[in-house]
C-alpha cells in the first residue's frame, strides 16, 4: 500500500511541475465556462424550469462540469501507456512486482488531485463571481459530492485505461481516442445536462458509464441526486470497467510474451 501512496504523491508532484500549462488550462476552462453559461442562460430563459433546473442551477452545472475537465480528463489522455506500448517500454512495466493497472491508477489519482486544485477550483470561482452559483451549505452534501467526485475520477480512469490498452492491438490510439472524445463529451453531461435529452435517448445516456463522470457528481453537488442513488451506479461502472482493464492487462502480458518482448 505504501508503494501506491508514494505513486499518488509522485503523480501530484510530476504534474505540479507544469504550473503554467495548468494555469493556461484553468484560464481556458474559465473562458469556455462563461460562453457555455450564456448559452444555458438563453436556453433556460426560453424554457424556464427545464429538466427541473432553474437558471442558477444550470449555470452552476456549467461551471461544476467545467471544473471536472482537468481532474477527470474528459477530453481523454492523461496516461503514458499508449506511448510506452509503441516504444516497447511496456515490457518493463509488466515485469515490475506491482500491478500495471494499480500503478497507473495511483499516478492518475495524484494527477487528478493536482488538476482539481489548479484547473477545477478557478473556473468555479469565476462562475461564482460573474454569475453566482449554488454553494451547498450542508456539510453532508459536500461529503456526498466528494465521494461521488472520487468515483467519477475512478470511472474516468477505468475508461481511459481501456482506450490506452487498445494501442496494443491497433498500434495507434488516435481513432479510438477520437471516438472516446465524442462519446465522453456528448454522454457525460459536459455539453448539456443529460436530463434534457428526450425519451429513450435520455434513458440510455443516463445509464451509460460516461454519465458517472460528470452528470452524476454535478447532480449530487446540486442536490438533485442523493448518495444512495449515485454511489451504486458509479461503483458498478467503476468495478465493471476496472475488471475489463484487468482482463486487458492480462491479454497485453500474453501478447508481449508471444511477440518476444
Amino acid at each position: 500500500m505504501s508503494l501506491y501512496l508514494r505513486l499518488i504523491r509522485l503523480g501530484f508532484r510530476k504534474h505540479a511541475t507544469y504550473v503554467w500549462a495548468a494555469a493556461a488550462g484553468a484560464f481556458t476552462n474559465s473562458v469556455f465556462g462563461v460562453l457555455r453559461a450564456y448559452v444555458l442562460i438563453a436556453l433556460w430563459h426560453v424554457r424556464p424550469g427545464l429538466a427541473g433546473y432553474d437558471v442558477t442551477d444550470a449555470v452552476t452545472f456549467c461551471f461544476v462540469t467545467q471544473a471536472f475537465i482537468g481532474p477527470m480528463q474528459l477530453f481523454g489522455g492523461g496516461l503514458t501507456i499508449p506511448e510506452r506500448i509503441r516504444t516497447g517500454d511496456i515490457a518493463l512495466d509488466l515485469v515490475r512486482p506491482a500491478s500495471l493497472q494499480a500503478w497507473a491508477l495511483s499516478e492518475d489519482l495524484g494527477r487528478a488531485a493536482y488538476l482539481f486544485l489548479v484547473r477545477g477550483v478557478p473556473p468555479t470561482i469565476v462562475g461564482a463571481l460573474v454569475f453566482g452559483i449554488v454553494v451547498p451549505s450542508d456539510p453532508g452534501r459536500w461529503a456526498a459530492f466528494a465521494v461521488s467526485f472520487a468515483l467519477g475520477v475512478l470511472v474516468s480512469f477505468a475508461w481511459r485505461y481501456l482506450v490506452a490498452l487498445s494501442v496494443c492491438w491497433l498500434a495507434d490510439d488516435r481513432g479510438v481516442a477520437t471516438v472516446s472524445l465524442v462519446l465522453t463529451t456528448f454522454f457525460s453531461g459536459l455539453m448539456l445536462p443529460l436530463t434534457i435529452f428526450p425519451g429513450p435517448l435520455g434513458d440510455l445516456a443516463a445509464a451509460l458509464p460516461w454519465a458517472a463522470m460528470a452528470q452524476v457528481p454535478a447532480d449530487v453537488y446540486l442536490g438533485k441526486a442523493g448518495l444512495l442513488d449515485a454511489v451504486p451506479f458509479q461503483a458498478l461502472w467503476a468495478a465493471a470497467l476496472l475488471a475489463l482493464g484487468a482482463v486487458g492487462t492480462h491479454a497485453i502480458r500474453h501478447k508481449v510474451v508471444i511477440q518476444g518482448g
